[in-house]
């Protein structure tokens, strides 16, 4: 398209398309595109300076050489019943004939032909040739076209090979004119009429709206080209039907219409990249979707698991909390039954009160609370390893489900969503194989052991509680002896040993409050401290998987912006063309 021949409004809009697309452009390369599609932009693009270009596409036999011959009035394409046509063949205007050979994909053909100083023809291989390589030639030239020409022919309409070329060059957001070559084979025509509806009712399922179809025989209009009477010429030359779509592509493709179909060549094929982008990030969200939903399921499970630590580590203490109640209960008792005036003797012999205590108060505190602690400890380590089984569950579960889904799935993104599933799945694994019940057990048993003795409380397990009691009765609640030769049994029964049992079971009820709450808090704080270091390194593990997965859902919440804002732009561009030409 020369600037020369286009108005200021038509140049200023070209100057605005083409920064626009540039920017397309940028933008769709920040995508993850099949092929060298973005080359096929870039080529759209530059085709925006070149002329009206018309594709032949189609089947091979199907005739595209021989109608464009019949077109240009001259045998300039080699012709053939066999796929001949092994490349690319671009025809444009030239003083002379030439053929010159640019590669074994491409050629290009100049010819002093009137028509070809309007426009550019290119010939294809045949879409179902023997040789794929001509398929594939013809699929990458059809994103550089301003109209394609698709030909089929009368005696094999519109095959199922040619409905799915159909569906392509749709994608590709094409202008389609039908031509059914070779009808000069049917009888007739009703025959003719046939053939006509057959192909307009396929073609309209396909591409959504009546397309243009000319019924041709360019067997009769290369015959025509030799028929010396110009008469005679001029009747076969129209019941070959070639004029009708000379002037279709002459007349009624006059310069608004290839203006706009010029124009509107590279939006589509920027809108056809964007909808390909769009639909690679559309299952990208979709699976991402089961990533976020198992980042959700993970940190529930790990939340759940720290909230029923939290629940349960107070009722579990309340359980020690009532041995040293208890235990506090018989020691009062025993104050009760031991201080009094009938045992006034006995008192006096220390060490029999105390082993009398040990016995009858104490007896195996120690070991009954060191057998709670050991539950605690044990069910703590199976609610650990427990936890663990389900994160690895949870994540060998994903990763086989994604394998079935997107097996052949090669984008940076999820190889790299692959590479963590992978990582944090083997390091849980690895955890998960190599955790020691047994051992672990024991370690936090220490540990417990260790924070206990730290409060100068160590003892359950042998926990100084006979000591200290034996401290409050020695220093404290048995200084009896000087009054028992110096007073009389009225004052002690009256006076000194009920103050004496009084002042005992205060001191004992505090000393064991003391010791109740000390070793409550030492416990809590332990058993809490635990289970925040659990729950750490279960959040620690996942945390690069998580991350991975918000980070991808910001970007893909990006790229769908992106994309969006370029479909909005690319649907301005179209209807500021519409009115352009309008």
């Amino acid at each position: 398209m020369r600037e020369g021949f286009l108005s200021t409004d038509e140049l200023l809009f070209l100057k605005k398309e083409k920064n626009s697309l540039n920017n397309a452009l940028t933008t769709l390369g920040g995508f993850t595109l099949p092929g060298d599609d973005l080359a096929k932009l870039r080529s759209a693009i530059d085709q925006l300076d070149e002329l009206f270009l018309i594709v032949a596409a189609g089947e091979f036999n199907a005739g595209k050489s021989a109608l464009i011959n019949a077109l240009l009035g001259e045998r300039v394409l080699e012709e053939g019943v066999t796929p001949t046509t092994a490349r690319v063949t671009l025809l444009r205007w030239g003083e002379t004939y030439s053929q010159t050979v640019i590669d074994d994909g491409f050629a290009i053909v100049t010819h002093p032909l009137p028509l070809l100083k309007e426009l550019n023809m290119v010939d294809s291989p045949g879409t179902n040739a023997i040789n794929r390589n001509h398929e594939r030639l013809t699929s990458e030239y059809i994103p550089r076209s301003d109209l394609v020409l698709f030909v089929t022919s009368a005696d094999r309409p519109m095959t199922q090979s040619e409905r799915v070329f159909l569906e392509n060059i749709l994608t590709w957001g094409k202008k389609v004119t039908l031509v059914v070559n070779k009808v000069d084979i049917l009888d007739g025509e009703p025959a003719v009429e046939q053939v006509r509806d057959f192909v307009s009712s396929n073609a309209e399922m396909i591409l959504g709206y009546k397309p243009e179809i000319f019924m041709v025989s360019a067997r009769l209009a290369q015959k025509a080209q030799q028929i010396a009477d110009p008469n005679e010429a001029a009747r076969s030359r129209q019941d070959s039907g070639i004029e009708e779509l000379e002037r279709f592509i002459t007349e009624t493709l006059d310069d608004k219409a290839r203006l706009e179909l010029k124009l509107r060549n590279p939006i589509g094929v920027a809108a056809h990249l964007e909808q390909t982008a769009s639909s690679a990030v559309e299952l990208q969200v979709k699976d991402m979707q089961q990533d976020s939903a198992l980042t959700a399921e993970l940190e529930n499970t790990i939340t759940q698991y720290d909230k029923t630590l939290r629940e349960e580590i107070p009722p579990r203490l309340a359980e020690v909390e009532n041995i040293m109640i208890n235990f506090e209960n018989r020691g009062h008792d025993f104050f009760d039954r031991t201080m009094k005036l009938t045992n006034i003797f006995n008192l006096a012999k220390t060490e029999k009160i105390k082993a009398q205590f040990q016995e009858e108060v104490q007896g195996d505190v120690s070991g009954a609370i060191d057998k709670k602690v050991r539950g605690m400890i044990d069910w703590m380590v199976d609610k650990d390893l427990n936890t663990w089984y389900q994160v690895a569950g949870a994540l060998e579960q994903r990763q086989a489900q994604s394998q079935k889904e997107l097996p052949s799935s090669k984008s940076p993104q999820a190889a790299r969503r692959q590479e963590l599933i992978d990582n944090v799945s083997q390091t849980i694994s690895l955890i998960v194989n190599r955790y020691d019940r047994k051992q672990e057990a024991e370690q936090l048993g220490d540990y417990v052991q260790e924070s206990v003795a730290q409060t100068a409380l160590f003892g359950i397990g042998a926990l100084g509680v006979g000591a200290m009691v034996a401290t409050v009765l020695t220093t404290k609640a048995l200084d009896v002896t000087g009054i028992v030769t110096a007073g009389t049994l009225a004052v002690l029964g009256f006076f000194v040993i009920p103050y004496k049992r009084k002042q005992a079971k205060e001191d004992f009820a505090k000393k064991m409050a003391e010791l109740r709450t000390t070793l409550n808090e030492t416990l809590s704080n332990t058993f809490n401290k635990e289970a925040d270091s659990a729950v750490k390194r279960l959040q620690e593990n996942i945390a690069p998987y998580v991350q991975y997965v918000n980070d991808e859902q910001s970007r893909l919440q990006s790229s769908c912006t992106t994309l969006q804002g370029l479909q909005d732009e690319l649907k301005a561009l179209d209807s500021e063309i519409r009115q352009l030409v309008a």
